[in-house]
């Protein structure tokens, strides 16, 4: 598996039930955040959906023991936060997919830190860190910030270049990457 960067997927006809499921994983996991944390974890959703080792129905998948937040299926949701909620989700089922995030099918809490050498990060977004799983001498993926073609390259350009950089590298460096992302909001 390598990272690409996927910014559309063949649309998905869900289910009423299906739709709900994804919204509760990304409304859930996303910390309730911006769109682009919504979407993050919806295309970790899909991806699963589209693996082989996973369950290929969405409520299967997000309602698998241990892969998603306690009570994901079953605690309320704020109604005022649906219809935005909902209208990612519709764009994640229609295909629409985070192009950083790519075929990962991992992320966790971003500012955690796990000592596992084959967790190779690919963005963050929504309070997460996603990542692939790889082996020993597998390739390493192509940063999606090396394709920035700018002479010279302004701030933000730099800070993703390098929180594109750090995110390759294995999990003990999250803590740089939230220290990177963070740097400009301040």
């Amino acid at each position: 598996m390598t990272t690409g960067s996927i910014g559309r997927a063949t649309p998905v006809a869900a289910t009423p039930a299906e739709r709900d499921c994804l919204a509760r994983a990304m409304y859930f996991e996303s910390n309730r955040s911006d769109e682009e944390g919504l979407l993050a974890v919806g295309t970790v959703v899909m991806n699963r959906v589209d693996a082989t080792a996973y369950p290929n129905r969405i409520c299967d998948v997000v309602g698998q023991p241990r892969q998603f937040a306690t009570g994901v299926l079953t605690k309320p949701m704020r109604a005022q936060d649906r219809p935005r909620i909902e209208q990612v989700a519709d764009a994640v089922l229609a295909g629409e997919r985070h192009p950083q995030v790519g075929r990962a099918m991992f992320f966790h809490t971003a500012g955690r830190r796990y000592p596992y050498g084959n967790m190779h990060y690919v963005a963050l977004a929504g309070g997460n860190a996603f990542y692939e799983k790889r082996g020993r001498g597998a390739p390493e993926p192509v940063p999606a910030a090396a394709t920035v073609a700018a002479a010279t390259p302004t701030r933000p350009e730099r800070e993703i270049t390098a929180a594109q950089t750090i995110l390759n590298e294995p999990a003990r460096n999250i803590c740089r990457v939230v220290a990177l992302s963070m740097a400009g909001h301040g």
